[in-house]
Parts: C-alpha cells; sequence; structure tokens
C-alpha cells in the first residue's frame, strides 16, 4: 500500500490509508485513545479502541480506515478537522526520548543555546517549519521572475581570493600551494563584474556569503544569503524599477501582504538622516504587520568616516562617484556623492547596491585615497583593473539579504529565526560544534602551526 501524507485523508473518506510520521500528541480517553500523527502536510487524528506502548515523537506507522467526523466533533482548527482515521495496526518504527524541550510554543521562550544545541528539534515547531516554506516560496518566485526576465543565473566560486570588501575574511589554507590561502567570499562583487565584463549582460546569483564581522539580531556572524543581481547598460533608475516590480510582486503573491506606497519612494541619504536620524527607516504610522514599507535610500556620500578608519567606502570601493563629483576625488573625497543605492524596509536595510566603476585610472584614484600602495593594488585588485581593457560595459546590480526579507516579512526579529541552521552570537554553528580544533596529521600536511 503506498503512503497516504495527513492532508490527503479529506479526499479518501471511507478508503483504506497507509500513514508514516511522528506521534504529535496522545490523548487517552479510557475506552479509546487519539494519536494525533504530524507529517509534512499536517496533523491527522487517528483513534484506536486499543491500549499502545506509543509517546509523544515516536515515528510509527499506522493503517486504517478514513471516516467522517461526527458535525459536532469536527475541528475548525485543523484543515484535516472533518476526518480522523481508524486504526486497524500500528507499529512502531523508531522510539523517541523526552525531549529537552517543549516543541507546541514558539519557542522564543527558551534557552537559544539549548535550541541551536537540538536544532533538528527546534525545526518541528510550526513557527519555524512555516518561516523555512516560506523562505523557499520566495526564492523560487525569485528565480522564476529573473529567468522570464532575461537573466541567467550563474555560480561564482566559493574559494577565491582576500580582497577587501569592508568585513574580515574566513581564510581557507590550501594543500597544494603551500603557505597560501583562499578567502571565502563577501560577496560575489569581482566575479559578477567580470561576468558583465564577459558580455552575459543580465546576472543573477542566489549566493552564499561569509564576513568575520560582530554579529547583529538583523545581520547574522559567518554566513548569510544574497540574491545578487547584475545588469549591464543600465542606468540606476533601471536597477529600481526592477528591484520595486520583483518586491511589489513577492510581497502580493508570496507574501500576502500589502505594499505601503508604490513606486517605493526614493529619499537622498541627507533627507533620511534629517527626518528620521537613519538610513534604516519605517514609514508605517503604525506597525502594521500585514504591510510592508519599501523605500530607497539614494545620494549617499562615496566615502565616510569610521570608528576604526579615517575615510572608508560607504558601500564598497567599486561604487561609482556621481559624474558631478569625480573632480573633488583628489581635493575633498568627503564631498563626493556616489551612484550607492540602499532598498529599506520597515526599519531594515534589506538590500544595498550600485553603478561600478569602470574606468580603470578612476577606480585606482579610489584605492589610492582608501589607503592602498600602487603595488597593493596590483596584487589584490589587477585581475580586475586588466578586465577593463578590453572593453567594459556600463554596469551596476543590486543584493537584497535574503535573511532581512524574510525578517521583514514573518516580523522575526532575528536572522537565526529564518535560517535553519545558523550560527550562535559565539560563532558556533549549530548541532554541529564548529569550530574544532585540527589533528596535528592535517596540520602538518597543510605546514601549519598553532600558537
Amino acid at each position: 500500500m503506498s503512503r497516504t501524507y495527513a492532508l490527503e485523508c479529506n479526499q479518501k473518506i471511507g478508503k483504506k490509508v497507509q500513514l508514516w510520521g511522528w506521534i504529535n500528541t496522545v490523548r487517552d480517553h479510557g475506552k479509546i485513545t487519539f494519536y494525533d500523527l504530524r507529517d509534512l502536510t499536517g496533523i491527522v487524528q487517528t483513534v484506536s479502541r486499543n491500549k499502545h506502548k506509543i509517546t509523544e515523537e515516536d515515528v510509527v506507522s499506522i493503517k486504517g480506515i478514513v471516516k467522517k467526523r461526527p458535525d459536532r466533533l469536527i475541528n475548525p482548527l485543523l484543515k484535516t478537522g472533518k476526518v480522523e482515521v481508524e486504526i486497524e495496526s500500528i507499529q512502531i518504527i523508531s522510539k523517541a526520548n523526552t525531549l529537552p524541550f517543549p516543541i507546541d510554543t514558539d519557542g522564543l521562550e527558551i534557552d537559544e543555546s539549548l535550541r541551536l544545541k537540538y536544532r533538528y528539534l527546534d525545526l518541528r515547531r510550526e513557527r519555524l517549519k512555516n518561516n523555512l516554506r516560506l523562505r523557499q516560496q520566495m526564492l523560487s518566485f525569485m528565480r522564476q521572475f529573473l529567468t522570464e526576465s532575461g537573466f541567467i543565473e550563474i555560480e561564482t566560486p566559493i574559494l577565491t581570493k582576500a580582497t577587501p570588501e569592508g568585513a574580515r575574511d574566513f581564510l581557507v589554507p590550501s594543500r597544494l600551494q603551500k603557505g597560501k590561502f583562499y578567502a571565502l567570499p563577501q560577496s560575489p562583487q569581482q566575479y559578477k563584474q567580470l561576468l558583465m565584463v564577459a558580455g552575459f549582460e543580465k546576472y543573477f546569483q542566489i549566493a552564499r556569503c561569509f564576513r568575520d564581522e560582530d554579529p547583529r539580531s538583523d545581520r547574522a556572524y559567518g554566513e548569510f544569503t544574497q540574491l545578487d543581481v547584475e545588469m549591464s547598460y543600465v542606468t540606476q533608475d533601471d536597477i529600481l524599477e526592477l528591484t520595486e516590480r520583483l518586491f511589489k510582486e513577492l510581497t502580493e503573491k508570496i507574501f500576502k501582504k500589502k505594499v505601503l506606497k508604490y513606486p517605493f519612494p526614493r529619499i537622498t541619504h541627507k533627507e533620511a538622516i534629517k527626518k528620521y536620524g537613519s538610513d534604516k527607516f519605517d514609514m508605517r504610522i503604525k506597525k502594521d504587520p500585514n504591510v510592508l514599507s519599501f523605500a530607497f535610500v539614494v545620494d549617499f556620500p562615496l566615502f565616510e568616516k569610521t570608528k576604526n578608519q579615517p575615510i572608508s567606502p560607504s558601500h564598497h570601493p567599486f561604487t561609482a562617484p556621481k559624474d558631478d563629483y569625480v573632480h573633488l576625488l583628489e581635493s575633498d573625497p568627503m564631498k563626493v556623492l556616489s551612484w550607492q543605492h540602499d532598498l529599506v524596509c520597515n526599519g531594515l536595510e534589506v538590500g544595498g547596491g550600485s553603478i561600478r566603476i569602470i574606468d580603470a585610472e578612476i577606480q585606482k584614484k579610489v584605492f589610492k585615497i582608501l589607503g592602498y600602495s600602487s603595488r597593493e593594488i596590483e596584487t589584490k585588485f589587477g585581475h580586475l583593473l586588466k578586465s577593463f581593457g578590453w572593453g567594459v560595459p556600463p554596469h551596476g546590480g543590486i543584493a537584497p539579504g535574503i535573511e532581512r526579507i524574510m525578517m521583514a516579512a514573518t516580523g522575526e526579529e532575528n536572522t537565526r529565526e529564518v535560517t535553519a541552521f545558523p550560527m550562535a552570537s559565539s560563532g558556533q554553528t549549530s548541532v554541529m560544534d564548529a569550530p574544532s580544533a585540527i589533528d596535528d596529521g592535517s596540520l602538518k600536511e597543510l605546514k601549519l602551526k598553532t600558537i
């Protein structure tokens, strides 16, 4: 007999079925016992007049007849609330130990380190399952939207070169090239620009990115995912118009919510700071969970001062200065405005991008302003600058962050609530206890020593 899923029982009244899944709850009513069975489609009530040594979270196989419930016993809270399965036989496939925490709550009251240690159990709770289902639907929609818009999905390398893009790199030692290291990409920035030089014109990728930077609630430590989009022969307006069409349709069709204003308002960085005190703002008067309030922030300064650097790129060093400000690069760089654009939603920065520099001399000038020597520029960026010598189209793009979009869509307050196996704020990977020590043999093979 082939498997029947819980939700399929609605169409199989009077028929014999075989169910597989977890026991969600056990309710003993004396002469009869109810065993609610849970699978990927939902929960269905099963009933037996015999006693079975079954506890919650046991994995079982049940054979029985689907029957219609009496009207007075219909459960409107269940998608299968009009039916139940009368058990003919039940087989325990795998016994479950007592869970370290309840999974029938939203889980936010439980210590996070415990949840992440047993993340595979934490993921059984309905809230997290719904978050990950919605994430998958969102990614599927993005792929379809961009493919139908003429974009090609291209994967770029994970093992790449250490180049400064604003955060610390994660380094990977090379066995074949002794004493040298790969870096995990902070973003596919230079690869996507090289793809524009290669003539693909419209590229996208659901890209994994790696940054060794301090965690925040809206920024995971270690790794995250972004929708990477790059286009040739476009203006900033072209990029913003594509982005707002994508997110309007995504919001209405997948998130089932309303967009506060469309087209999305465009606010200069100066205006945002003056009006909201931040370039990540929420335009909703009331914090309505059924509304997403998108806006673009434009006209960013090309450079900024940070607590660690007297001059640093506001976005990244490949962002183009606005034409009217190029002459200020050498004399007064802090006054130069750029072609950077950010997408904000409900108080979160959910994406950022820019028009890129395509003039090798301007690019070198920006690097020198940031303090790189001619030798460092050649060593770290020579491959990109060289590519500009064979004809480079004007290009630009945007990279919305998947976890932050999900936070805005679900109302979750931490990226870990929309990620299957996130890292803890301490930098430890859930379940796996990574990072971990490496044995001496492996270190010797890599010609490495720990101090």
